[in-house]
């Protein structure tokens, strides 16, 4: 039986097979806005409850983009209760969620951008959505998203360069 079906009936058998195909994705993404296992953590549970708590509002036609829309309104909600986020914070914490993100490197290139740029950075380069994806996920226009795409691009860009010409001054190679 499909995956949207079985959520569609509720009950347990339900809840699990979504929770069975969306948990690491979710948990992927959540952890690329958030970067950090332990809150990324409590918004894929907390997606999981809300999303099964109100399944009689979805309408049935695209669940992976209905879950990746409360994943993102969770994310940028559990943001906003946050004081802000400072280089000492990037870490790599053992997690049970293998492979979400263990690169460093990673963390401390994307650190600086808002949570909103990391989101359009990774659904965009990791899950390959396309415009009109977001757009159904953040509820802002494709115009807008586009804009917002490059911006975060350009600054990514910056703090590369700026990487690189640090290195090149201590005499590292990148």
């Amino acid at each position: 039986m499909d995956v949207t079906v079985q959520f569609m009936q509720g009950g347990e058998e339900g809840l699990r097979a979504v929770m069975q195909a969306f948990s690491v994705p979710l948990m992927k993404y959540a952890y690329s806005i958030l970067l950090n296992h332990h809150d990324a953590e409590d918004v894929v549970q907390d997606v999981f409850v809300s999303a099964f708590k109100f399944r009689t509002r979805f309408d049935g036609k695209n669940l992976s983009a209905w879950l990746y829309k409360i994943t993102y309104n969770q994310c940028m909600n559990k943001r906003k209760r946050h004081l802000p986020l400072f280089w000492h914070d990037v870490k790599t914490e053992p997690s049970t969620w293998d492979n979400v993100c263990d690169d460093s490197a990673l963390h401390a290139l994307l650190k600086p951008l808002k949570p909103s740029e990391r989101a359009i950075l990774y659904e965009r380069i990791f899950l390959g959505h396309s415009y009109d994806e977001l757009s159904a996920i953040s509820g802002k226009s494709v115009t807008s998203l586009r804009k917002q795409y490059e911006r975060a691009k350009k600054k990514i860009t910056k703090i590369l360069s700026e990487c690189n010409d640090f290195c090149m001054a201590k005499g590292d190679f990148v």
